[in-house]
């Protein structure tokens, strides 16, 4: 069994809002980013005192943060990374992620306090590897997505460094995610968090002798897809990860909406719970397939935890399999005598069926009796803001 107490789950949390539901629905630990310097600039991301708000926030839950600095910068970037590293350690982060050996040394050398966090970025596919960072003060490694699951034990087992993983969702068809694409095609580097997925667009190809007659690689209802892999989904295989002595389970998406956040982070905090509850007896409940099924509208896989890349390929069909769940609004509070106050982000009326996804229990159908408006006027509908 796994030595530590108990397996970490690492969320992703782009913005005040989804740190929040990070929080509620049951996350150890989340993963954020500031206004520079972090491989995902249009997710929200943090200014300086909200970053140090956050670390707060976290903390009064008992929930740890991490604050990515993990991209690879050039020479004018140097000094604004050093004050930003300086600030970090006087606001008590539990650990910074970095990938570019430059911001490991000014990290270790401008703010010795600061527990140091690899990147999968730095593509760590081996002990030696492995070592070498150790010997450099990292602490935790997120290694590489190439790496299958007996590797990934042996790199756990054999360095006295924390191991993390990504578990669930999108995965880059770049090594490590270090892609040029979207420098090529809209001039946004994503190795300096300004990625424009590409690999997420629709493609057609041209013979070159009947130019202007574009051909679709493969289509469906939805479109065209040739570069975008699955996404990857781990929650069948959480026992063996488990076991393999992995410290960290890392769930991808700050850059997705509250709905994913909460229904992705609920179902892995209810299985790893189930878990260490009952390991011989764990068993993947219906609910929770059905709940991820509806938010991964690629498809998933298993990577590369089992040798196997052909798991990643794309599924044509995947995103013609009917439309995902609409988010109608948050729950800002539930009265006693059953009335809620929401925040509405999509129009739903009296009469309709929704349902209510709340932590640590099922999902609940409800049916929308009488809806108020602020300022207590009863209303036929619920609009967006």
């Amino acid at each position: 069994m796994n030595p530590h107490p108990k397996i970490e789950l690492l969320a992703p949390a782009g913005n005040t809002e989804k740190l929040e539901m990070a929080i509620h629905y049951g996350a150890d630990a989340v993963y954020l980013g500031g206004k520079a310097f972090s491989l995902r600039q249009y997710s929200g991301n943090f200014d300086t005192p909200e970053l140090k708000a956050a670390i707060g926030l976290a903390h009064r839950h008992g929930v740890k943060v991490y604050v990515a600095c993990n991209i690879f910068p050039r020479n004018s970037q140097l000094s604004e990374i050093k004050d930003f590293i300086v600030y970090l350690e006087q606001i008590g982060p539990d650990g910074v992620i970095v990938a570019d050996p430059g911001i490991l040394d000014l990290a270790r050398t401008s703010a010795p306090g600061l527990p140091l966090h690899l990147s999968t970025q730095t593509n760590t596919t081996n002990l030696a590897a492995a070592r070498f960072w150790r010997n450099n003060g990292v602490r935790r490694i997120n290694v590489a997505r190439e790496l299958n699951l007996e590797e990934i034990r042996t790199l756990a087992r054999e360095t006295g460094l924390e191991i993390e993983v990504f578990v669930h969702g999108a995965m880059c068809i770049a090594y490590s995610g270090r892609c040029l694409l979207s420098n090529f095609m809209a001039g946004r580097d994503s190795n300096q968090g300004r990625c424009c997925h590409p690999c997420r667009w629709k493609y057609a190809v041209v013979e070159e002798t009947r130019p202007g007659q574009y051909q679709p690689i493969r289509e469906d209802s939805v479109g065209t897809y040739i570069f975008h892999s699955k996404d990857l989904c781990m929650l069948e295989y959480l026992p063996d990860l488990i076991r393999a002595d992995v410290h960290s389970l890392k769930i991808e998406g700050r850059m997705k909406g509250i709905h994913y956040a909460a229904t992705v982070v609920k179902v892995y905090r209810e299985a790893i719970d189930a878990f260490y509850e009952n390991p011989e007896g764990f068993a993947v409940r219906q609910e929770w397939r059905d709940l991820l099924a509806d938010i991964g509208p690629r498809g998933y896989c298993t990577g590369f935890f089992f040798g196997a890349p052909e798991e990643t390929a794309p599924d044509p069909l995947a995103a013609g399999k009917g439309e995902p769940p609409r988010l109608v609004g948050k729950v800002e509070h539930a009265a006693s005598d059953g009335r809620v106050r929401v925040d509405v982000r999509n129009t739903f009326s009296v009469g309709d069926r929704e349902e209510i996804l709340s932590p640590g229990r099922p999902v609940r159908p409800v049916t929308v009796i009488r809806i108020q408006d602020s300022d207590g006027i009863a209303v036929p509908h619920a609009r967006s803001g």
